[in-house]
């Protein structure tokens, strides 16, 4: 596999591959004020391996023990390479902020954010092309069903990619539905991605397909997981149509009110006469009502959204950091 220096080191710095027992790789964190020093030294990744245990502590200030740490995982190569010899017989392959084909909408929302590594398999290119998020809980009422389908077959039709988590409930009928409809869909996994890779072959052959994940391709379900990929669903899309939400608790929730106060994209919810209560209260701080049923033809949904978000604020998107 061939990778570029700085990807390879962000790789070795901040994956979880082929690390030595009782060995973690950086967080956010830690990785972030790297990357400003890297940067007021006018220096890349990539110059950190090779870099002597007494340049570390005198160029960067490290600690002992943080020296250590970076010289362990940087020594790691020949086991990292291996492991990803064996992701990519499996369709999975890296993907690292310092490469020109990461997702530009994560450098731009997310900023400081985003994550460093991403993992994937299918067509890289759909990450971040024009697209709705659907977004939901996994035990729907039959509105709920109807909307998750209908929204997957609009962006079928229209020929705009569905994004969603991948899971069970409103994730896998949104995305099936856009699938059928010949269309396109990303889905940001918090399951093991080897895992999800097998079920998804021939959507994935087509180049209809994209899964992708922040963790590693072989890290199972958690809750934590789910609910730290929520924000990497939304800030993907050009807007979320969020299905069903608990109230104050659950993926859903926390994503919708973390989008709205921070503006990444607008949000409607699903409103009907038995709506969940979480749907209520997210419409009383800010988000757009989306109705049931849609009295409007599927490829109509794109321009519908358009108008009714047209006149909320804008917000600057600017890069930053590998």
């Amino acid at each position: 596999m061939k990778l570029s220096p700085d990807s390879l080191t962000l790789l070795l710095l901040c994956s979880h591959l082929a690390l030595p027992e009782g060995v973690s790789p950086l967080t956010l964190r830690e990785w972030n004020p790297l990357v400003r020093k890297l940067q007021t030294l006018n220096l890349c990744p990539a110059d950190l391996r090779g870099t002597s245990t007494a340049d570390l502590q005198t160029r960067f200030a490290f600690s002992g023990d943080e020296t250590a740490h970076y010289i362990t995982l940087l020594e790691r190569e020949n086991n990292l390479t291996r492991e990803l010899n064996r992701l990519s017989a499996l369709g999975i392959y890296p993907l690292t902020r310092s490469d020109s084909d990461y997702p530009q909408r994560y450098r731009q929302r997310l900023k400081d954010s985003a994550p460093p590594v991403l993992f994937y398999a299918g067509e890289k290119a759909l990450l971040g092309q024009p697209g709705i998020a659907v977004v939901g809980s996994r035990h729907l009422d039959d509105a709920g069903q109807e909307c998750a389908r209908f929204v997957g077959n609009a962006c079928g039709m229209s020929g705009l990619v569905l994004y969603s988590g991948g899971a069970k409930g409103v994730d896998t009928l949104s995305m099936d539905s856009a699938l059928e409809a010949r269309g396109t869909a990303v889905g940001v996994l918090a399951d093991s991605l080897e895992k999800v890779v097998r079920t998804r072959q021939d959507a994935l052959r087509r180049g209809d397909l994209c899964l992708v994940t922040p963790y590693s391709p072989n890290a199972p379900f958690s809750v934590g997981a789910a609910m730290g990929r929520n924000r990497l669903i939304y800030t993907l899309a050009d807007y979320a149509i969020v299905v069903a939400s608990d109230v104050e608790i659950g993926g859903t929730w926390a994503g919708a009110t973390e989008t709205l106060k921070n503006g990444w994209v607008p949000i409607f919810v699903l409103e009907h006469e038995q709506m969940p209560e979480g749907n209520k209260l997210l419409l009383q701080k800010g988000a757009l009502p989306f109705p049931h049923p849609f009295r409007e033809k599927p490829v109509k949904l794109q321009a519908w959204l358009n108008d009714k978000a047209s006149n909320l604020p804008s917000r600057p998107e600017q890069p930053n950091l590998f």
